[in-house]
């Protein structure tokens, strides 16, 4: 397969990554953190593709990346009103929501009843979003490399598993955002990250 570069600057950037993700093939791009790949959110084959690209078991869920809040019920069923909290205070930013999943998220995406849920806060990246729907993404490295902060790192490392890179550039390179779980009555800190605690306890006061 041949993989191509494409600015995101360029006005076909978005049609002719949507071209891609409805024949069912991997696009990847940048976002806030570092690059990613991804596919439909509800694409099952497309997931399978990601696992194979990356080089690695299909034993983790794929975090699912949204254009705005009104995609939510899209990926997620009976969200708690702590996620709605967080989700209308802190997103579009670093805190990853791990929510109840549609019934409609195939088991490639997440073999689990959960699915974690982000809204990037990155302009081009929710553009593509808000076109093609809700993504399963992750980052744009061989599984165990170093994850990606430009277009010719994913080449270097993807080269032939996809067939188009959309270029905007460096990347803030900030691997992990805050992950909450927001299943139980009491939500639980995955794993922290730049959105500390406090700032959590206090917006789930008010």
């Amino acid at each position: 397969m041949k993989t191509t570069i494409l600015p995101t600057s360029d006005s076909n950037a978005i049609s002719t990554a949507l071209e891609f993700l409805r024949a069912g093939e991997l696009v990847s791009f940048p976002t806030d953190t570092v690059y990613g790949v991804g596919t439909f959110a509800f694409n099952a084959e497309g997931a399978t593709k990601i696992y194979a690209a990356k080089q690695r078991p299909p034993d983790k869920a794929l975090p699912i990346l949204l254009g705005g809040l009104s995609q939510i019920p899209l990926v997620a069923v009976d969200l708690p009103e702590s996620a709605l909290k967080l989700a209308e205070h802190f997103l579009p930013g670093a805190l990853t929501l791990v929510v109840p999943k549609h019934p409609d998220i195939p088991e490639e995406v997440s073999s689990l009843e959960t699915v974690g849920i982000r809204i990037p806060d990155h302009a081009f990246t929710r553009a593509l979003l808000n076109a093609a729907g809700p993504m399963a993404v992750t980052s744009a490295n061989i599984s165990g490399q170093d994850s990606p902060v430009d277009a010719g790192g994913v080449y270097m490392q993807l080269n032939g598993s996809l067939p188009l890179i959309l270029d905007g550039g460096r990347t803030a390179g900030i691997l992990s955002s805050t992950v909450i779980d927001c299943t139980q009555e009491e939500i639980v800190i995955l794993r922290e990250g730049p959105i500390g605690l406090k700032e959590i306890q206090a917006v789930l006061k008010n």
